[in-house]
């Protein structure tokens, strides 16, 4: 199920929202998925995304699709 979701205006795949997120490219990313949340800053839908930055490291991230607001579970 890859998906691509319309992020702030634009179609996005898995690979480039989390490269929204971590605002650099990353190595290899999961589907999108819908997370069960608002965004906080605007009240927006959010969505989730797994993905590896780099070899020795695995990233849940959320992004807003209609603000900027993004977080992820580093801690």
């Amino acid at each position: 199920m890859s998906e691509n979701r319309v992020v702030q205006g634009r179609m996005v795949t898995g690979r480039k929202l989390a490269e929204l997120i971590e605002d650099d490219s990353v190595m290899e990313a999961e589907p999108i998925e819908d997370a069960d949340r608002e965004c906080p800053d605007c009240g927006g839908g959010v969505l989730k995304v797994g993905y590896m930055p780099s070899v020795t490291e695995f990233i849940t991230g959320w992004k807003c699709q209609d603000c900027d607001w993004s977080e992820t579970d580093r801690d």
